[in-house]
């Protein structure tokens, strides 16, 4: 519900990381004006199967990154906890669904 604050700033003066927000809809209102990245929650890492997490990013990536300018990445620096086969399955979904 904060999204419009930031389009008072000129186009591509932001690079905008989100966690624990609604992706496509900040896609839909900042996508056009600046980059954004996010938010794959580290949960889905630690807990989901490699195939959840591969269509988890996939949706993102086929929303958010179409007409370019969107980061994946985790809502968090620490993955830790990460099953190693989801990291996998998030860095190649990058890999498969790139635009």
């Amino acid at each position: 519900d904060r999204f419009e604050y930031f389009l008072e700033f000129p186009k591509g003066s932001l690079l905008l990381r989100f966690t624990d927000t609604d992706m496509f809809k900040a896609k839909a209102v900042l996508g056009d004006k600046f980059p954004i990245m996010g938010s794959v929650p580290s949960t889905l890492l630690q807990i989901a199967s490699p195939s959840e997490v591969d269509e988890y990013c996939r949706k993102l990536i086929m929303v958010c990154g179409k007409g370019g300018g969107y980061i994946l990445r985790t809502d968090t620096d620490y993955i830790q906890d990460a099953k190693p086969e989801n990291v996998k399955a998030m860095v190649d979904s990058v890999k498969k669904y790139r635009p």
